[in-house]
């Protein structure tokens, strides 16, 4: 009788996992989806001006999901499964013993308010807690509103992300800074962050994304 009682309680307590759908006493994703995606991980890395950028999966299948769930569904309690296999990866490398300071992907105010929440922060929130980096979200602001980039060519990616940062040199910590973002497609996005960061004088970085195009 009492383990009719535990199986009930867990029937009602347990979500389903968000990717295969079974029952997960883990949360949205199970173990074995959670070590799915790990399994397929790489260390892909990139110059864009001169900055090397680190990117750990392809975009598809529970990467996609993954990003896609946080991002648009709501699914919160992905920043932490996100940030963890970020934090898995980053200690390989050559970068870990460095401080940083964490720099999130901004989201300008009238996407912010759309979404009530920048979803490359809540992943940055707990990036920190893991590295013990610290966060800063005052030093590179966007200020243009831009269009969907997945729909743009790189020539209209270029001209519609053209004055989209701005840089606040006073809130600069001069700490080596990580910019973290959830997608590099074309390179566009961060290019533009980047030649921002460079004309305030500011060249102490390196890029840290999840996912880039196969």
């Amino acid at each position: 009788m009492f383990n009719v009682i535990l199986h009930f309680l867990d029937w009602i307590y347990y979500k389903k996992c968000y990717f295969c759908k079974k029952t997960s006493s883990k949360g949205s994703i199970c173990d074995k989806c959670y070590e799915e995606i790990k399994e397929n991980l790489y260390n892909r890395r990139r110059l864009i001006n001169n900055i090397e950028i680190f990117s750990i999966a392809t975009y598809k299948d529970k990467i996609q999901k993954l990003i896609r769930g946080i991002k648009y569904h709501n699914q919160k309690e992905f920043a932490f499964y996100t940030a963890q296999i970020l934090y898995e990866f980053w200690l390989k490398t050559s970068y870990s013993d460095i401080d940083f300071e964490i720099i999130p992907m901004p989201s300008h105010k009238k996407r912010l308010k759309q979404r009530r929440f920048n979803h490359t922060e809540l992943i940055a929130e707990e990036f920190s807690k893991l590295t013990g980096y610290s966060i800063n979200t005052e030093l590179v602001l966007r200020i243009k509103d831009t269009k969907p980039q997945y729909k743009l060519t790189k020539p209209e990616r270029l001209k519609n992300l053209k004055g989209a940062f701005e840089v606040k040199k006073e809130n600069y910590s001069g700490k080596n800074l990580l910019l973290l973002d959830d997608i590099c497609t074309t390179g566009v996005t961060l290019q533009e962050m980047i030649k921002a960061l460079n004309r305030a004088g500011i060249d102490k970085l390196c890029g840290l994304v999840i996912s880039t195009p196969e």
